[in-house]
């Protein structure tokens, strides 16, 4: 077993951002990270676990709450490089934004997969209200730095970023090569 590949670690942080959870086990020396979907995006989570499976414990488990499936989920090894994220992106058990954060089309693929929705025709959004609203600028800012224009929008208490009309189809030029067959209509594919 050797480092993760940048496709890896992208995925990785794409997931952080996303609905992914790193954890260190208390007086345990490295973190591992919880990919956790819904029973609907069993697609979505077996092709994480595809891309991520050389560093995986076993497959994707399927959760059962009151003898419904609810969700799949797998952990990671526990490794110095997840380690090293962990650092990046938590303080305590709240995630944020690192200050050298780059989001390149395969983690802006896989944040939108998780947390990316479409409202009508022109309405994209990223649903960050776990983040603070500091947090969320930065994310502005990481991608303004690739050429997307977004702002925050007010979603009842929280905010979270709406991609304006003129960045939509940078946006989905972005994303059209990473999403997997069942997440196209996140897009209006």
């Amino acid at each position: 077993m050797g480092s993760l590949t940048q496709f890896q670690k992208s995925i990785i942080v794409g997931s952080i951002l996303g609905d992914g959870y790193i954890r260190i086990i208390p007086k345990r020396k490295n973190a591992f990270l919880e990919i956790n979907h819904s029973f609907k995006q069993k697609e979505y989570i077996d092709w994480k676990y595809q891309m991520l499976k050389e560093i995986t414990i076993s497959p994707p488990k399927m959760r059962k709450c009151n003898g419904k499936r609810i969700a799949h989920r797998f952990y990671t090894k526990q490794l110095p490089e997840i380690t090293e994220i962990y650092r990046l992106f938590y303080r305590g058990d709240i995630k944020v934004i690192p200050k050298n954060l780059v989001i390149d089309p395969i983690t802006l693929s896989v944040w939108f997969m998780d947390d990316g929705s479409k409202c009508g025709k022109s309405n994209f959004y990223l649903n960050t209200q776990q983040f603070s609203k500091n947090n969320q600028i930065k994310l502005l800012n990481c991608l303004e730095k690739i050429n997307l224009k977004a702002r925050l929008n007010r979603d009842k208490n929280y905010y979270r970023i709406r991609f304006i009309s003129s960045s939509i189809d940078r946006l989905k030029e972005l994303l059209k090569e990473n999403l997997i067959p069942s997440m196209n209509y996140k897009i209006g594919l």
